[in-house]
């Protein structure tokens, strides 16, 4: 929509956000079409329907986008002021917060043999990211989703500190198991709720798979369904885990010139209709908060700093005008990618 399109990236007025807003609206309690990623054990559980499976987090075609459009409706509520849709945002939160139908979520990675491996990490990290937004805001109702979310966080916390020592290598993909994209948000959750055994185990895991990577093949980004940068995603990573000075003498001889360039291009999507095409919008908008937090961590008379910030703007209006544009495969899930890589544009 053009009011979206031409939003500044230092604000997101009321009625934009309202029209992002509704996106996740219409599909956190919009059971189908539904895409699982559940491993049956047996034939009751090929009769299970996914709201059985996952009360909370059972819309928005997949659990993930389930878990990150919750995350936009909060963080909507609390940085947008005047928001028009906020009573009916509240509504639909605190059915889906409701301490019964989280505990079920944890039943689920209880009860299964197979599911402790169920959304590693893509749907772990976020689900961390609406943990933090939760816990960092100063509202009586978010306080009490805050603790009903405790048991299920917790829980994605010890699989996740398990799982660590066992990952010997990363995964740089650019779809949902990319390791360093998990890894941001993990150390972001694992700060704000001051966890420092986590934290350590992930600057530690990171300084383990990343610090010696030179040259990274960027010029050959993007994959046709790629809705991550594979290079961006451990830069911005590693700009979390080390001191300024030493980020930037890592990043110029991580990155070359000709990779770099490549990055900073917004891909063509041939095809919004086509529910892993469309996710190159995705990858517009990821680059563009990648982009934010780098050119940010750098000094600022580096002599990329201007121009990594400015292709991140680029990015990010590229990408807008086509968050409300699609069908349900990208309107299920875009939006938070619009909120979050704002929210990076404006924080930077």
């Amino acid at each position: 929509m053009s009011s979206i399109a031409l939003l500044a990236v230092q604000t997101l007025t009321p009625s934009a956000a309202s029209r992002l807003a509704e996106l996740p609206l219409h599909c956190i309690q919009q059971e189908y079409p539904n895409k699982t990623a559940h491993t049956i054990e047996g034939d009751h559980d090929a009769r299970l329907t996914p709201r059985q499976l996952h009360p909370s987090f059972y819309g928005c075609f997949d659990w993930h986008s389930s878990v990150h459009g919750h995350w936009m409706l909060v963080r909507l509520l609390k940085s947008v002021k005047g928001l028009p849709k906020e009573a009916q945002i509240r509504k639909v939160l605190a059915t889906s917060f409701e301490p019964q139908s989280l505990a079920g979520e944890v039943r689920y990675f209880q009860d299964y043999k197979l599911a402790k491996t169920f959304e590693r990490t893509y749907g772990w990290a976020w689900l961390l990211k609406l943990d933090e937004e939760l816990r960092t805001w100063d509202d009586p109702q978010g306080r009490q989703w805050a603790q009903a979310m405790r048991p299920l966080t917790s829980l994605i916390v010890e699989l996740w500190s398990g799982y660590l020592p066992k990952q010997t290598y990363p995964n740089r993909t650019g779809v949902h198991p990319n390791t360093a994209f998990g890894l941001v948000f993990a150390l972001d959750w694992a700060r704000t709720a001051k966890d420092s055994k986590f934290e350590a185990q992930i600057v530690q895991r990171a300084k383990d798979y990343y610090l010696k990577t030179t040259a990274v093949a960027a010029i050959q980004e993007p994959d046709g369904t790629d809705f991550l940068s594979p290079s961006l995603e451990v830069a911005d990573l590693m700009r979390r885990v080390l001191p300024q000075a030493e980020f930037a003498k890592w990043f110029d001889g991580y990155i070359t010139p000709a990779g770099l360039a490549n990055v900073l291009k917004a891909p063509e999507v041939s095809d919004r209709s086509d529910y892993q095409i469309v996710h190159l919008d995705g990858l517009s908008l990821s680059r563009a908060w990648c982009l934010y937090g780098i050119s940010g961590a750098l000094p600022p008379k580096h002599p990329r700093t201007a121009s990594l910030r400015n292709a991140a703007d680029k990015l990010l209006q590229t990408a807008l005008p086509h968050v409300t544009e699609g069908n349900y495969g990208g309107e299920h899930w875009l939006a938070s990618f619009a909120v979050y890589a704002l929210s990076q544009g404006i924080g930077s």
